[in-house]
């Protein structure tokens, strides 16, 4: 799935005011895909405890059942290129918006441990697949001016809905009182949590029939007039619709539909820059952003902070998510990709270190002392500002534009794909890590975090302002 073509003709870059609305409108639908990503990877953290006292498990067995989700995003984001560019944009969306329903029931209703597994790889391969689609769909429609700010909405999304989640978590297990276990709905309280995502999976395929498809794909699909309807809709009725037109389907000839071995060449078997799109991945998930959304309130609890407060701290620190993605919505198209990068970078080192530091002391009374736990609350939310300011957005559009267009489709599918099986390495060895050291687990990403800052400065090349037929 490559994203469209933007023009070099003036006037054609960007959408005229009266149009703009309509393309947020478009590209808010589409990133509501990136809420579910939010929502759904972040909803198990209300339940980790939970599932532990329901089936009896340990450390090791609990991590595989969070974890396993990230095995199906890993297949979602591999295969969602090819199966958007063979039905479409907005089926693709579909597909992953029955998927998401069907997951939310089903980890709702476990029989037992295995089924509750399966449920989440089915919700894991929808994840996938909105992974992939939201920011590639979005390139396809948004104007070259505003491409960088439309693009973040998908993170935006992402954000939003990790926040939610947590949110409804709190109100749940404070409506169950306190107790992840406790009875709601002739269910358990951490059922309640799970299944509450029908509502937004849901919403989200009906808001896939209120979105215009692709005009890329309906060009490749030889439906030029629908294609032509589109492309006035989302950038005014100024542009030269034929030679708009025209520029996409010569951009189309003159690129080959991409595959796994169009990746291949250089000294390490994947060209550069599909190895640089999978050091991004990596980096971003190895310095350990998502262990504070599946397990927060697992890890405020072992050093002696309460449920609810837990849980409380959970959602502070998705609000603080949400202000940094904001902030990176903002300058992301002013400075640059590559600064914002650098800055987060810094920043995340320094909060990941203070919180190695923070819990390298012992417990008192089943608490870390009071300067360490302040200092830790605070570095876990330092921590997390810079991810979002920066790594959290900046990797999604980088990904989004820094491939040329004639492997795009399958090097942004490598790509997604190393960032989820990145995220399951530290997903899943987590608990075992936190069990054996906290501290040095946290000396572990900090190291990530230091080592990403010689990695842009070598390797990333600026996206900012370029067409996407300029990248090479």
């Amino acid at each position: 799935m490559t994203s469209t073509t933007q023009p070099q003709a003036s006037g054609a870059r960007t959408a005229h005011p009266e149009h703009l609305g309509h393309v947020i409108f478009i590209a808010a639908a589409a990133a509501m895909g990136g809420f579910l990503f939010g929502y759904d990877s972040a909803v198990i953290n209300g339940a980790v405890e939970a599932i532990r006292g329901r089936y009896d498990i340990g450390s090791a067995a609990l991590a595989q059942v969070i974890a396993i989700a990230l095995i199906g995003c890993a297949i979602g984001a591999a295969t969602a290129g090819r199966i958007a560019d063979r039905i479409g944009r907005i089926r693709c969306m579909q597909i992953a918006s029955v998927l998401f329903t069907i997951s939310a029931v089903g980890s709702a209703l476990p029989f037992a441990l295995w089924d509750l597994a399966f449920w989440r790889i089915i919700g894991g391969f929808a994840i996938g697949m909105a992974s992939v689609i939201g920011p590639a769909y979005i390139a396809e429609v948004a104007p070259a001016a505003y491409r960088g700010r439309l693009g973040s909405f998908q993170q935006a999304a992402i954000v939003i809905g990790i926040a939610i989640s947590q949110l409804v978590n709190w109100g749940i297990l404070n409506a169950a009182g306190g107790d992840q276990r406790g009875h709601l709905m002739g269910l358990e309280a951490w059922q309640v949590m799970l299944g509450v995502m029908v509502v937004p999976a849901v919403l989200y395929g009906l808001l896939s029939f209120a979105i215009p498809e692709s005009p890329r794909f309906l060009i490749s699909a030889g439906r030029d007039a629908r294609a032509r309807e589109v492309l006035k809709e989302v950038e005014g009725e100024h542009i030269d619709l034929d030679a708009r037109v025209a520029e996409i389907e010569h951009a189309m000839k003159s690129e080959h539909k991409s595959s796994f071995k169009d990746l291949l060449g250089g000294s390490f078997f994947f060209k550069p820059i599909v190895w640089v799109g999978i050091g991004l991945s990596v980096f971003q998930q190895f310095v350990g952003i998502n262990v504070a959304f599946y397990y927060s309130s697992t890890l405020w609890q072992s050093v002696g902070v309460d449920p609810s407060q837990s849980f409380f701290y959970s959602f502070t620190t998705s609000i603080i998510n949400i202000v940094g993605t904001v902030i990176a919505m903002i300058f992301v198209d002013r400075i640059g990709r590559r600064p914002l990068a650098l800055i987060g970078s810094v920043g995340m080192a320094i909060g990941l270190a203070l919180e190695a530091w923070a819990f390298s002391y012992d417990l008192v009374d089943g608490k870390l002392p009071a300067t360490q736990g302040w200092i830790a609350l605070v570095a876990a939310h330092v921590f997390v500002l810079f991810f979002a300011l920066s790594w959290g957005v900046v990797v999604w559009v980088f990904l989004g534009e820094m491939f040329p267009n004639r492997i795009r489709a399958a090097a942004l599918g490598v790509a997604a794909s190393a960032q989820w099986i990145a995220n399951w390495a530290i997903t899943a060895s987590f608990p075992s890590l936190a069990d054996w050291n906290l501290s040095a687990t946290y000396v572990i990403y900090t190291i990530f975090a230091a080592l990403s800052i010689p990695f842009v400065l070598k390797y990333v090349k600026e996206t900012k302002g370029k067409a996407l037929e300029e990248m090479g």
